[in-house]
């Protein structure tokens, strides 16, 4: 197979602009009609005729009179026609001839998967959606499948979904939810052929997972765009729905920047290219044949399209592969303050003009914001000249560096601005609490939880935040879902993850059989949980 890159149409698809001022064709025709009639008044001061009519001095002034306020008002119209917005591209052939062997279907086998599968083509199904998301999509009226919880012992199950080969050497992106419990993963070519693929690395924090093909060869691929779309942009999303590989559907960036409680660094470009189950981890290409987002969720009463879908921006895309590829996992920076955005009430009491920015409220002792000389009380601006207009930028902005990464913020104390260097650290290990199956000592309770701190993950300004969730763990046995936040445990109010480990060490001692939990869900509703207190090993 000869290495060749997928690039741009050679000839770029050509539109033209076009322009018509009535207002200033008339006015021209008009100009010289009625100079001819100026000229003549000043060859002779007798009647003419026009039109079959005779005009007499005292009219021709009237006349005169007339043009010269019309030419007073035109005077102040623009002096160049509004051209009208480019003609939507005739095809989109050309660049879908180019991108699309570049394009794969993504398949894989699961152990003690559910009745249907996510991405495949049975009937929609929220336990293999990312927990994050089954909230959003129940808001929407999609509703789950026809599984129920997962069981052991059933036979291996399918899903599908799409993605996208980056590099000639066989590396694919998807999504985290499309692969997350395979034991198997096969990619299927546009070509037909179908090959064995290895999962390198995944985060659920943003839904990106790295895979590569393990048969050497040189491969057709794709590349990111240089440059983030804008609201109205056309867009091609290619990809497996319902199993029917190499699909290509059309349409533009309806807004950028969506939050859909997916997760702590929400970011979506919202488009209305149809996308359904199994465009998951597929590419949305702009016009030149680039990459700009990854095709993860939709909005939809039904289960099908209806124009609401959501991609991660492909800027987000490359800085999680680039760790995926070189290290397996994504590291992210620490600054180490809680914070809370900033309200107009807020704003009014700090003398602010504008509501913007993340108010700490705690810089956490021997923290890099501590060292860097942050106090509660400060509003932070910027992160490297970047704008934060509220507490989730602040996070987002924070989790996108590496640790040792030195970054200047730009924060406001008692109204003055000041700039401080900070030195980010490393995001806490100790987000993980009674988390996931063998992490767990024997004889330790087990909740099935991945925790942080809801302050550092743009969530809340307090409790703790579900970063993920073991489906076959209690906690999710009692409805607690990735995006939830818990408030307190055991009637204490929580802060960190290590407060939910005390508590849930107190409530043992005590007897308890179940600890009481407070928890906030992703769309602000709080309710009482009862967790069984299970004990590994």
């Amino acid at each position: 197979m000869h290495h060749h890159r997928l690039a741009a149409p050679s000839e770029p698809m050509r539109s033209e602009r076009f322009g018509f001022d009535p207002v200033r064709k008339a006015w021209q025709t008009g100009e010289e009609s009625l100079g001819d009639q100026h000229s003549a008044l000043g060859r002779s001061t007798q009647p003419f005729q026009s039109g079959g009519r005779v005009h007499d001095i005292a009219e021709i002034r009237d006349l005169v009179s007339v043009d010269a306020d019309f030419r007073s008002h035109t005077q102040a119209l623009p002096k160049t026609p509004i051209e009208a917005p480019e003609h939507p591209p005739g095809s989109f052939a050309n660049v879908v001839d180019k991108v699309k062997p570049g394009v794969v279907a993504v398949k894989v086998k699961l152990d003690n998967s559910l009745d249907d599968d996510d991405d495949g083509p049975g009937g929609p199904n929220l336990q293999q959606v990312p927990p994050q998301l089954r909230e959003f999509f129940r808001r929407f009226g999609q509703g789950g499948g026809q599984g129920g919880p997962g069981r052991r012992g059933m036979p291996q199950r399918g899903a599908v979904g799409s993605g996208f080969i980056i590099s000639a050497d066989g590396y694919v992106v998807t999504n985290n939810h499309v692969v997350d419990k395979a034991k198997t993963v096969q990619v299927t070519l546009d070509d037909s052929r179908t090959l064995d693929a290895k999962v390198i690395g995944k985060d659920a924090k943003t839904d990106i997972a790295l895979l590569k093909i393990t048969e050497s060869g040189s491969y057709p691929y794709v590349q990111f765009g240089k440059a983030a779309p804008r609201v109205g942009d056309w867009v091609l999303a290619i990809g497996n729905p319902f199993g029917l590989g190499g699909t290509v559907t059309a349409g533009i960036v309806s807004a950028r920047g969506r939050d859909i409680g997916a997760g702590p660094y929400d970011d979506f470009l919202q488009i209305d290219a149809p996308i359904n189950k199994g465009n998951s981890g597929g590419p949305t290409f702009n016009v030149n044949g680039e990459v700009v987002g990854v095709n993860t969720a939709i909005a939809s009463p039904s289960g099908g399209s209806v124009g609401l879908g959501f991609a991660i921006p492909a800027e987000t895309v490359q800085t999680v592969v680039d760790q995926l590829r070189t290290d397996g996992k994504v590291v992210r920076g620490y600054l180490g303050v809680q914070v809370q955005p900033v309200t107009k009430d807020i704003a009014e009491g700090l003398g602010l003009d504008k509501a913007k920015g993340a108010l700490v409220n705690d810089a956490e002792s021997g923290t890099p914001a501590a060292k860097a000389g942050l106090k509660s009380g400060d509003v932070i601006e910027s992160v490297n000249g970047v704008p934060v207009n509220n507490a989730r930028d602040l996070s987002r902005l924070i989790a996108g560096l590496k640790p040792g990464t030195e970054v200047k913020l730009a924060y406001l104390r008692g109204g003055k601005s000041e700039v401080a260097t900070v030195e980010l650290g490393t995001l806490p290990g100790d987000s993980k609490v009674a988390s996931r199956g063998d992490d767990t000592p024997s004889g330790q309770v087990r909740l099935g939880l991945d925790l942080a701190p809801a302050s550092e993950t743009g969530l809340g300004d307090e409790g703790v935040a579900v970063m993920d969730v073991d489906p076959t763990g209690p906690a999710a046995a009692k409805g607690i879902s990735q995006g939830d936040v818990i408030l307190d445990v055991g009637g204490t109010s929580v802060s960190k993850p290590s407060d939910v480990q005390a508590q849930i060490r107190a409530a043992e001692s005590n007897g308890r059989k179940a600890v009481l939990m407070r928890v906030k869900s992703a769309r602000g509703q709080i309710r009482f949980v009862a967790v069984p207190l299970t004990k590994e090993g």
